[in-house]
């Protein structure tokens, strides 16, 4: 399948058991320069669409370069899409580790990590080719990278939290909301949460709507249905944990998230809960259904 652009498709191994597993078919399932974080759903040319967010860095650490793999959830296909911005006419890897998503029609909300959060426009995607593909994606020497396609940043929405991950907000019906919870992972249990509306203006800021310290330590993602919260929290290289409930009394759930889990998406499409595996080798994109968590969906 080709994008209008004439850009390949690349394949996704899809299992649907106990849950729905997406695994990625190339090195980007051990890599250490790539690693997968924020995730969230959208409509992508009026397909049902999977946005996963990545970072690049050298093995020492430095960063590199950050991207979106869209996947199709129907055929089981990704394209990639290089985040940018624009230093004096002149397009530059997004320096940001992109450990949440929030997308709304065209446009893609990306956690910038102690930065605020980054707005990305998918309405003006651009192809760029050669030495400024390999650059914005971080690659050195010459490659073989010809062309690639690249989201460019069009604001910066400056937050008072640390920004670290980003998630959706949906009314007691499932109808979504222009909402989303910003947290902060700690490795203590001072991480904070807030709510946030999403401004419809270009020159409106986000409004925060309330706040609350769930006291769990290293949350690592967050999203609300009605008056129940979604928090994820990793737990190194073993299963991670999710708590739900009320902002006020989180419990931890017996369904474990997958090793080196990082956010998480609600589909109230398909009945699913979305989170994702970070580490090489482990990574996983994974659905769980609702009725796994005793929701009626």
């Amino acid at each position: 399948m080709l994008w209008p652009f004439g850009t390949t498709w690349r394949p996704v191994r899809q299992k649907r058991r106990a849950t729905v597993d997406l695994r990625w078919l190339s090195a980007r399932t051990w890599t250490r320069r790539w690693y997968p974080q924020g995730i969230d759903l959208g409509l992508w040319h009026g397909r049902r669409t999977l946005a996963v967010s990545w970072f690049r860095q050298r093995l020492d650490g430095h960063h590199l370069a950050s991207r979106v793999a869209f996947v199709d959830l129907e055929r089981s296909r990704h394209l990639d899409v290089l985040l940018a911005i624009d230093e004096g006419g002149e397009l530059q890897p997004a320096p940001i580790h992109a450990g949440g998503l929030a997308w709304f029609d065209d446009r893609l909300f990306v956690a910038a990590t102690g930065r605020g959060i980054w707005e990305f426009d998918l309405a003006d995607i651009r192809r760029v080719r050669g030495a400024e593909a390999r650059r914005i994606a971080g690659a050195s020497g010459r490659g073989l990278r010809a062309s690639a396609l690249v989201a460019v940043r069009t604001r910066v929405h400056p937050i008072e939290l640390r920004c670290s991950y980003l998630g959706r907000v949906f009314d007691d019906d499932g109808t979504p909301l222009r909402r989303v919870l910003i947290g902060e992972y700690t490795k203590d249990d001072a991480g904070r949460i807030a709510e946030f509306t999403v401004p419809d203006a270009d020159d409106d800021d986000f409004r925060e709507e309330s706040r609350f310290t769930p006291g769990i330590t290293q949350m690592q993602g967050a999203a609300r249905w009605g008056d129940r919260h979604f928090v994820s929290q990793s737990d190194g290289m073993r299963p991670g944990a999710l708590w739900t409930g009320s902002r006020d009394a989180l419990v931890r759930d017996r369904v474990p998230l997958p090793v080196g889990c990082e956010d998480l998406a609600l589909d109230l499409d398909a009945k699913l809960l979305w989170s994702l595996g970070e580490h090489p080798w482990k990574r996983v994109v994974r659905g769980i259904p609702f009725h796994s968590l005793g929701l009626d969906g």
